[in-house]
């Protein structure tokens, strides 16, 4: 059954009507074959098929093995739950109940997502009246015993952070249970791509998760780019290259910041948060933002490296390169962060592959999954990237990931920056978007693997866009981090996942 899913390439444009459109029971068992074999699930959704007069509401799945695979199907009203046999797809099965009320029969973890009504106006599939005004029927998962207590945690913090709520099932100071309940700024992103000017939609992308705009930048412009048939120049993609791996950098540095604040060793912390501004100021150089938006663009980038400013930045990294390894071994050398770190947090590789966890949250539990490896895009295919796994599967597993990544990527800019790169600019013009038309995207930002799809209708409109942050995969990762743990080490646990309430609430 594998072989009713077509192989697809990244950033590949297909015509829908090549997509396979199977039965619903064949695509349900094609699609569990694969999964159960080791196959992950990127992107699995919900559309309605505008192209008809009142066309069905239909599903299209992308897989993953060692390659690309997508195939569509009609949606039953109801369906029995993939969950149930097969864990990645729990996530997207409850998200598309939210969206269109497609109901997965005996998933084990029926919740609501992003509490919103669904976009079919038919009753709620989690007994909700959004007419009443009635407040969300979240059924919180309780532990039951005398000596059991819960904490509530959330939704407004003492940090300045964004809203999550997170509920502990505790036993003296040991967690039983955590229940991490997100969605309290849902701004129906997804849909916001449907009616804007084209020259909106890179705006959109870059906003998606402010601290991942060229990973969801770039997955944009190159689903623009296959479908509109136009190439990005060398030197545009060695820049894209440049600031996702910037991004990165300052990103991971400053979790090892936040990590050595919360095990209380100061002066690396510190120093992180120095090191953290000089890189978002070397993406400032680059662009003229610290958070690089406005750089990427369908077609290639807006601002060149020209002499000057990629000098600067090399003087800047050979400046700050023994820095950071200074910084990295007083971290990792000193025991007593060691002992905070090591055996704290764990994440079986087991349950890693169950949740389907992705970036260095993946490969801190033994998953060598890099998508800049594996599906390469930009100048990836010229570089050497390390599988970087871990076996340990704790936060210090989770933190080690980040300091082999920080010096690999002080190296990939280092490589690219050696010789003059060349890229003629281009502006927010965007051509006409063929119809009928499929294209998936897949990149490697710094917490993982981001994913955006679109689907045209007949009148080249956008018909469906699809976001998938990798903090939609990894916020369960953060609750089995927390079982069998002491409440006192949940902010440690966070911090080694800092994962995006944005980027999931979309």
């Amino acid at each position: 059954m594998t072989n009713a899913f077509l192989d697809v390439l990244n950033g590949e444009t297909l015509e829908l009507n090549r997509i396979p459109h199977l039965p619903f029971e064949d695509f349900r068992s094609a699609a569990l074959e694969i999964i159960k074999a080791e196959g992950k699930v990127v992107q699995y959704f919900a559309y309605e098929d505008k192209n008809k007069d009142e066309g069905p509401i239909k599903l299209m799945a992308v897989l993953r093995t060692d390659k690309l695979m997508v195939a569509g199907c009609d949606a039953p009203d109801s369906y029995p739950s993939l969950s149930q046999t097969c864990e990645p797809f729990h996530m997207f099965e409850r998200e598309m109940a939210e969206q269109f009320a497609i109901k997965p029969e005996g998933h084990p973890w029926l919740k609501m997502v992003r509490y919103h009504p669904n976009y079919q106006n038919l009753p709620d599939v989690f007994g909700n009246d959004y007419t009443q005004d009635i407040p969300g029927n979240y059924d919180y998962y309780q532990v039951e015993g005398d000596e059991i207590h819960e904490v509530a945690v959330g939704p407004v913090h003492a940090g300045v952070i964004e809203p999550g709520h997170f509920r502990f099932n505790c036993i003296g100071e040991l967690v039983l249970h955590l229940e991490i309940q997100l969605g309290y700024q849902h701004r129906a992103m997804e849909n916001l791509f449907h009616d804007v000017e084209a020259k909106r939609l890179p705006i959109l992308a870059e906003n998606i998760a402010g601290d991942t705009t060229i990973g969801h930048s770039l997955c944009m412009a190159q689903a623009i780019e296959s479908l509109t048939r136009v190439q990005p120049d060398k030197g545009a993609r060695i820049i894209r290259t440049i600031a996702l791996e910037l991004e990165r950098l300052a990103n991971h540095i400053g979790d090892l910041g936040a990590l050595s604040g919360d095990v209380a060793f100061l002066p690396p912390a510190n120093y992180f948060g120095r090191i953290r501004g000089d890189f978002l100021n070397l993406m400032l150089l680059l662009c003229g933002n610290r958070f690089g938006k406005g750089l990427v663009r369908p077609g290639g980038v807006r601002f060149d490296l020209n002499d000057d400013v990629r000098k600067t930045l090399d003087e800047r990294l050979k400046e700050l390169k023994p820095q950071v390894e200074h910084v990295l071994e007083l971290l990792f050398s000193a025991s007593t962060v060691r002992a905070r770190f090591e055996d704290c947090g764990a994440v079986s590789y087991e349950d890693a592959q169950n949740l389907g966890l992705v970036g260095p949250a993946g490969r801190a539990s033994g998953i060598g999954y890099d998508a800049r490896r594996c599906f390469p895009t930009e100048y990836y295919s010229h570089l050497e990237i390390p599988e970087n796994k871990k076996t340990s599967c704790d936060v210090y597993a989770r933190a080690r990931v980040r300091y082999n990544e920080v010096l690999q990527s002080i190296n990939i800019i280092q490589s690219l920056i050696a010789l003059p790169v060349e890229t003629c600019c281009v502006d927010n013009k965007i051509k006409q978007l063929p119809p009928s038309s499929f294209v998936v995207t897949v990149n490697e930002a710094w917490r993982g693997e981001v994913s955006h799809a679109m689907i045209t209708d007949k009148n080249r409109k956008i018909l469906r866009y699809k976001v998938k942050d990798p903090s939609f995969h990894n916020w369960n990762g953060l609750a089995m981090a927390l079982r069998n743990t002491g409440i006192s080490d949940f902010p440690l646990n966070n911090k080694s996942f800092n994962l995006s309430y944005c980027g999931f609430d979309l």
